[in-house]
């Protein structure tokens, strides 16, 4: 398997930044080197992240999940996350590549799969397994296809499938499942989350939301936390104060300003907050990251 990773890496690290870059492939995006601590904290997509050198540790709520070259993680749902990566041992930088999941995707395959390949149902949203030769194997043939772009349209598809398709016989096959199943408790907490991620800025009724996925609030609340590793009220204020750094950082906004839209009363509270979140109270966060960053970008 080393030879497939390092042709893997051989393929990434000629187009990869220290920012999410496009492969030209639809969904495949892949990201190498020191990655700014502020683009590491934010809302993930729902993917499958392969790890092809150095290693990342991502924190959900109160789960830190560790992985390394030949591991790849899966995300089920949008989570609001804490990422940190290291280069390798050896000093070459961090490098990895994802594919991001598209429902209707998984949907299709999973109706071509026997009885036999579909794994147990599980709750959580988001897992770290080996990966596998097979796996590995389609990984080198859809990176290929960024030196024959040509070929994209016809055989993308096809292995965006395939990869599906082993990370479906893996531990993680049941979680892909969930997203793809309208019934599933995933599914139905999807459906929270996404009123959460629109509304953010509004007053948070449990209620409501137990309603929007069709649970008692009891059953939601015990749900939704273990798909998501954090509470609703928690996950909203996560979207809240990563959406504040944002408008702080790349729209330059003052503390108050940012505090009120997203959906803070009190910016005294606010900055209480953003400070127990990300270390630092607001201005002195946003003015670190700018002067960290801002020149390079220049």
């Amino acid at each position: 398997m080393e030879e497939q990773l390092e042709e893997l890496r051989r393929l990434a690290a000629a187009k990869a930044r220290n920012r999410m870059t496009e492969s030209g492939i639809p969904r495949v995006a892949m990201v190498q080197g020191k990655i700014p601590a502020h683009e590491l904290n934010a809302v993930y997509d729902p993917m499958v992240n392969l790890i092809l050198q150095g290693s990342k540790s991502m924190t959900v709520g109160s789960r830190t999940l560790h992985y390394s070259p030949a591991s790849y993680f899966v995300m089920s749902v949008h989570l609001p996350a804490a990422g940190t990566v290291r280069p390798a041992a050896t000093g070459e930088p961090y490098l990895a590549v994802a594919l991001t999941l598209r429902p209707a995707t998984l949907g299709a395959l999973i109706a071509d799969l026997p009885e036999s390949a579909r794994a147990e149902k599980v709750s959580a949203g988001f897992s770290v397994a080996s990966v596998t030769p097979e796996l590995m194997d389609a990984w080198v043939r859809m990176l290929r296809l960024m030196e024959r772009p040509a070929d994209v349209p016809a055989l993308a598809p096809v292995y965006e499938r395939e990869i599906l398709y082993r990370v479906l016989q893996g531990p993680h096959g049941a979680m892909l499942r969930d997203i793809a199943s309208p019934d599933s408790a995933v599914a139905r907490v999807t459906l929270a989350i996404q009123r959460i991620r629109r509304d953010f800025a509004e007053p948070l009724r449990v209620e409501t939301l137990a309603q929007v996925a069709a649970m008692s609030e009891s059953a939601f609340h015990r749900h939704f936390k273990a798909v998501t590793a954090l509470s609703p009220l928690q996950y909203q204020k996560r979207v809240r104060l990563l959406r504040a750094r944002t408008l702080l950082v790349a729209e330059g906004r003052n503390v108050t300003s940012a505090a009120f839209e997203v959906g803070y009363e009190s910016p005294t509270q606010f900055s209480r907050e953003y400070a127990r979140a990300f270390g630092l109270p607001p201005g002195r966060d946003s003015e670190q990251i700018l002067a960290r960053y801002a020149p390079a970008a220049s």
